[in-house]
């Protein structure tokens, strides 16, 4: 049947398991109690709950339509559902919400990567900070670090602060002196002047912008405002809610005031799918 060379398909790509002990090992070689090795751990840790549930449900999913074992209402809800192209209930509520199976499954995968490439390889220079399960984590994480790092800082007054670059992913080579660069964040509602690196009208009919790498940072004293500042909103999707405001982010435009932002809602996206 139809799902069964599909979930054929998606066991052919899952990553593998990951092993405790080397995880444990790797994470200890980096420094078992800086901040952002023990985020990282947390998510390997989810990431493996995902892997191992999905692993599961396919391999039984083939048993059961060959007749091997019974069908299960909860390999009849997945059958249904990978058959619609719709990501099963019980896989979405241990990872993250997606249009379709095909996108979910694509996401699993690059999210893996970028996990077991800090694991196993070294800290990337810049960071998909759409590919964490807790986003805000691992920017307190970043803000524990740098306040670890400066004699007489408490965190409780180290802010978040952020340069906007005009670099892509690929022309870093090297980490920042301090914070973090992440990519693959989206402006909705707006357009992106790289040259001046500042907010601009949207083109016709385009209804997001990718940013550049931005460089997220920490310092002892909130930013001061010269007023051409946008206090832009960081959000996991599209729908914009509590449940999915990661951060703030300070953005240049060429305006009087920001209101005409603040009007039109301009924010930055993980996802726009």
């Amino acid at each position: 049947s139809t799902v069964f060379r599909m979930a054929d398909d998606m066991l052919s790509k899952l990553p593998p398991d990951y092993v405790p002990h080397q995880v444990r090992e790797r994470i200890n070689e980096m420094g078992a109690l800086s901040s952002m090795n023990i985020f990282l751990k947390q998510e390997i840790d989810r990431m493996q709950r995902v892997i191992s549930t999905v692993r599961s449900t396919l391999t039984d999913l083939k048993l059961a339509i060959e007749g091997t074992i019974i069908m299960s209402e909860k390999l009849r809800e997945a059958l249904d559902n990978i058959y619609d192209a719709r990501v099963p209930p019980f896989w979405t509520r241990i990872s993250w919400d997606s249009s379709t199976i095909g996108f979910w499954f694509t996401e699993l995968v690059e999210r893996n990567t970028q996990f077991d490439t800090w694991c196993f390889t070294g800290r990337p220079h810049v960071f998909w900070m759409t590919g964490f399960f807790n986003p805000q984590g691992f920017l307190t994480a970043m803000r524990q670090e740098v306040t670890r790092a400066h004699k007489g800082w408490a965190l409780d007054q180290v802010v978040l602060n952020n340069e906007m670059t005009k670099y892509t992913k690929d022309d870093i080579s090297a980490p920042p002196p301090e914070g973090v660069f992440v990519h693959g964040l989206f402006l909705d509602g707006a357009g992106w002047d790289r040259r001046n690196s500042r907010l601009v009208e949207p083109p016709a009919k385009v209804l997001s912008t990718p940013l550049p790498v931005i460089r997220i940072f920490a310092e002892n004293q909130a930013p001061t405002s010269d007023g051409k500042t946008y206090e832009c909103p960081i959000y996991k999707k599209p729908r914009r809610t509590d449940l999915t405001f990661i951060a703030t982010v300070q953005l240049r435009h060429g305006t009087a005031t920001d209101d005409k932002w603040i009007m039109r809602g301009v924010a930055l996206l993980c996802d726009i799918k």
